[in-house]
């Protein structure tokens, strides 16, 4: 069965991507040859987006932080583009993403399940007010509120924890579907690699340009451009 025949039989399908969805929009995949983790920094890239590096090293925390995890121009590709269809004809029921981008909400995705949180939500640690990503941009050195406090981006950083809401709808919409496609990762970043073990349903699609170590319990596997399968 291919995935037009899948998709076609299906009204109960739950899509979970990782960073090859948007590599193709031109946003850089961090574990890849040419991401941000081969990129030369005084500090590895994993320190300089962790918590405890936010804390010591703010100003330097934000320098890299708008060079190489905003994309303001990135516009979705056929994958985002055909999700957000498939939405409005009531056949998937929820995105699940480990992208800080929105490009999915940018697409037209409403139910969209934020593993990693987004680079367009920030918020005032003092007074918890809500500032938009060009705020981030425009702002020089240490985003700064009114009040003075530190704005923080919603993204989660290394040692922090996935926001548990958030992991609960999305083992719940997991364990609901009929058909799990699972696009553009690699699988081995947990805990959301994990969340893969709560699906029950009847079909498994993987689509990635590398194998998985789930492939074996696959239905479906394609070993191709995400943007690309979608489009055809």
């Amino acid at each position: 069965m291919n995935l037009k025949e899948i998709i076609s039989k299906s009204d109960n399908i739950v899509f979970f991507g990782g960073a090859g969805v948007s590599t193709e929009s031109g946003i850089p995949d961090f574990r890849s040859t040419d991401g941000l983790y081969s990129t030369k920094y005084k500090y590895s890239p994993e320190m300089m987006v962790s918590h405890s590096f936010f804390k010591t090293n703010t100003e330097e925390f934000f320098d890299f932080y708008k060079n190489k995890m905003i994309f303001p121009d990135a516009m979705p590709n056929g994958a985002h583009k055909k999700l957000a269809e498939l939405e409005k004809e009531g056949k998937v029921k929820a995105v699940i993403t480990q992208n800080i981008d929105g490009l999915h909400q940018k697409a037209g995705s409403r139910n969209v399940l934020e593993l990693h949180g987004s680079v367009h939500r920030n918020y005032c640690m003092k007074c918890g007010k809500f500032h938009d990503v060009n705020f981030i941009i425009k702002s020089k050195g240490i985003p700064k509120c009114q009040c003075g406090g530190i704005v923080k981006p919603d993204v989660v950083l290394y040692e922090e924890s996935l926001n548990s809401d958030v992991i609960e709808s999305s083992v719940d919409f997991i364990e609901k579907a009929d058909v799990l496609i699972i696009g553009g990762t690699s699988l081995v970043v947990y805990p959301a690699a994990g969340l893969i073990n709560y699906f029950k349903g009847s079909k498994l699609v993987l689509i990635n340009k590398s194998s998985t170590p789930m492939d074996e319990r696959a239905d479906l596997v394609i070993n191709d451009s995400i943007g690309k399968v979608f489009e055809d």
